[in-house]
């Protein structure tokens, strides 16, 4: 059965998520489950489903690699290709602009000012859309509230996602709901161990390249595929990492340039690991940017559509739904603790909690609200706000 929509109609929706999406991973996979699942019946919940899990087990960015698997669904590695490219093109664009002018002009103090309005916002947005997901996909299962609650806490307490798990809640729910009848099928684990071996001479190779005397496009190339290709987790989980490369092993950006990199990162539509191209701007111009951006997210392309064929073929096995489910709930638990996790950087005073207060009034109360002039507003009144309390 061919699907309700065509590929430019996907790529036009990919190019408008990745301009206008603001809130980082957590909020840019409840926008497409809201647009492509619930609204325009596009993807089907299963596919969702499957996409979000793989998106989950894969090193790389969240919802860069599940706009990816939403373009592989109907239309194979040219639907993946054109949609993974359609999401992140903008907001490379936009953190190219603002490097150029971040470089021309010695810094952009008004930074700090927006972040502070926008990042209260976000919170709000990101709180509604974890919401959602969890009212949608955990239902009144008690095992996947469970697990729900469980991977909540543990993204709290200990401020990171582990990939761990979410292996572990799927093979808990797989085991509960569809045990195998024999543990060592004649022709299991092929895969898997296709996947490790490239894996593990992909790790040398990089090891490898970054004790070779290269130039610095070859120097940026290399540890930007390492961050794109070993880093679990969403977009935030990537600054750790970035930090101790950037800053301290190779002394590209100082910390205020990082800080600041990171900032352009949250208050710019689409993925947070655009933030790569700012710092590669910032060392060696626009070619810097593009093999930072190109090292970072062909690593999560291939780790996307290398599995996804197995993921179609045998995703609607009971077993392999099974695990999706628990995956699945335990990524959902993951995004929830994120917002406290974020909220606890970006709530700090009164200004803060009422910006985020009226985001939320405003997109429970107003259906169909855009969370853009949300965002806008939000940085408004942070360039009027802060500045105010810095006096």
């Amino acid at each position: 059965m061919s699907p309700g929509y065509s590929l430019s109609q996907l790529v036009q929706y990919m190019t408008k998520l990745g301009a206008i999406g603001f809130g980082g991973p957590v909020a840019l996979v409840g926008y497409m489950h809201r647009d492509l699942v619930q609204d325009r019946s596009w993807i089907s919940e299963a596919d969702y489903k499957e996409g979000l899990t793989l998106a989950q087990l894969m090193p790389g960015p969240l919802a860069a690699q599940l706009a990816i698997y939403v373009g592989y669904v109907h239309y194979g590695i040219t639907g993946a290709t054109l949609a993974g490219v359609a999401f992140v093109l903008p907001s490379f664009v936009m953190v190219v602009a603002l490097g150029a002018a971040y470089v021309a002009y010695g810094g952009l103090t008004w930074m700090q000012a927006v972040f502070y309005g926008v990042g209260a916002a976000v919170i709000g947005i990101i709180a509604i859309s974890a919401y959602k997901l969890t009212a949608k996909s955990i239902g009144k299962d008690k095992l996947l509230w469970a697990i729900y609650l469980a991977t909540a806490a543990v993204t709290i307490i200990t401020e990171s996602e582990i990939v761990w798990i979410f292996l572990i809640s799927g093979l808990l729910v797989w085991l509960v709901r569809a045990p195998p009848t024999r543990w060592f099928p004649k022709s299991g684990g092929a895969a898997l161990v296709g996947f490790g071996v490239p894996g593990d001479h992909l790790s040398t190779a990089c090891a490898l390249g970054a004790t070779a005397d290269w130039s610095v496009l070859a120097q940026i190339g290399v540890f930007f595929a390492e961050a794109g290709a070993f880093v679990f987790g969403s977009g935030l989980a990537i600054v750790p990492f970035l930090y101790g490369g950037v800053v301290n092993e190779h002394h590209w950006l100082t910390e205020r340039q990082f800080v600041d990199a990171v900032a352009v990162a949250m208050i710019t539509p689409g993925p947070v690991v655009i933030t790569v191209g700012f710092i590669g701007y910032l060392v060696a111009g626009f070619s810097g940017a593009l093999v930072a951006a190109l090292a970072t997210f062909l690593p999560c392309y291939l780790f996307t559509i290398i599995p996804a064929p197995y993921f179609r073929k045998h995703g609607k096995k009971p077993a392999i739904v099974a695990f999706v489910d628990g995956c699945t709930a335990a990524a959902i638990g993951t995004i929830t603790g994120a917002v406290v996790v974020l909220g606890k950087r970006s709530i700090t005073d009164l200004p803060t909690i009422a910006i985020m207060a009226v985001t939320l009034l405003l997109l429970w109360r107003v259906k169909k609200f855009p969370e853009p002039a949300i965002v806008a507003l939000a940085a408004l009144a942070g360039l009027v706000v802060y500045p105010l309390l810095k006096t």
